[in-house]
């Protein structure tokens, strides 16, 4: 049987962005793969390079930012070569993006009617308005919207309803890979609890693809399959979203864990992780996490190191599993871990 494909695929991408005091490398040689049906996240700090990436795969990055090396393939073809006509219809009808927030994404003096179909007529000449109207009306029901509120403009709607709207747009061409960047960071926990239950049933429904994006590792675990970790610019650690949570291996995702409190058991002492982020202008030799990583030894100052797997189906890039003795004593609980 021949084994899946996966329906994007990036490899050794690298970003960079032009200032004043020279060339910065935001995002540094990141691999990863989303299959067909899957929600892959990308964690980190802000300023790790995770929406950058996000914008790179919709090839919506704009001067200052530059893609300097790598490929992303889309079903097998590389985005990177397309020109204006191919990317249009890559975009929307292939990869469609939410955007972070859902009111600065919509046209505060358009009639939510307009912008459906807007988009609607742009990717499909040959519809008319009345078709384009049905189909935006069609939209609003899968999101649990009523087709009368069409004639409303965005400010007549609440966060959570404007951020659904968003997500009716991005879904009107029926798009094989969704890019949700922060889609949930103005709301509040219980709007987010049902907007991602919406878009997760909607996945199941329409079976497209996730990349999901964000801060919040508590919240990635719950919707994601698969979670990369981002450390300033690049992935230090790729698994499996139970296991990020249960056994973490790179000391900077076990840091993300452990400064989230438990809701269960005992109260423990949060531990935030010391230091600052790096300066992207200052990179060091060796392991970008080395200045605020309590396992530090001689050999992180001066190698660098590529995600290897560790586990089945779990990369970290760290010295501390590069030698097979060591890979006895790999931390299985956030518990355990936490004095690393």
């Amino acid at each position: 049987m021949k084994p899946q494909q996966p329906l994007l695929s990036v490899r050794n991408l690298c970003v960079d962005y032009i200032t004043e005091n020279g060339d910065v490398r935001a995002v540094n040689s990141v691999s990863f793969d989303i299959m067909p049906g899957e929600v892959f996240g990308l964690a980190g700090e802000s300023g790790c390079g995770k929406s950058t990436v996000a914008f790179s795969v919709a090839r919506l990055h704009k001067p200052p930012a530059y893609i300097s090396g790598g490929e992303i393939r889309f079903k097998g073809e590389n985005i990177l070569s397309f020109d204006d006509e191919r990317l249009r219809s890559y975009r929307w009808r292939q990869a469609s993006v939410v955007f972070q927030s859902a009111m600065n994404a919509l046209n505060p003096v358009l009639r939510m009617e307009e912008q459906f179909c807007d988009v609607l007529l742009a990717h499909n000449p040959g519809l008319t308005r009345y078709e384009a109207i049905k189909r935006a009306q069609e939209l609003l029901e899968i999101v649990d919207i009523h087709p009368s509120r069409l004639k409303d403009y965005p400010h007549q709607f609440s966060g959570g309803m404007r951020q659904r709207l968003v997500i009716a747009i991005a879904m009107a061409l029926n798009p094989e890979l969704l890019i949700m960047d922060e889609p949930t960071t103005a709301l509040d926990v219980v709007v987010q609890r049902e907007i991602l239950q919406k878009v997760y049933a909607l996945k199941e429904k329409f079976n497209f693809s996730i990349l999901f994006i964000t801060h919040d590792l508590s919240l990635m675990v719950e919707f994601c399959d698969r979670i990369g970790i981002m450390y300033a610019g690049e992935l230090v650690e790729v698994a499996p979203a139970k296991a990020i949570l249960t056994a973490p291996l790179h000391p900077y995702t076990r840091g993300l864990g452990n400064s989230f409190p438990p809701l269960h058991g005992p109260k423990t002492v949060l531990e935030g992780i010391p230091g600052t982020p790096l300066n992207l202008l200052e990179v060091p030799v060796g392991c970008r996490f080395q200045a605020r990583c309590a396992k530090v030894h001689e050999r992180c100052r001066q190698e660098y190191t590529a995600l290897t797997e560790i586990r089945p189906g779990q990369q970290a890039a760290c010295h501390l599993y590069e030698a097979a003795e060591e890979q006895q004593d790999l931390p299985i609980h956030l518990d355990k871990a936490a004095g690393c």
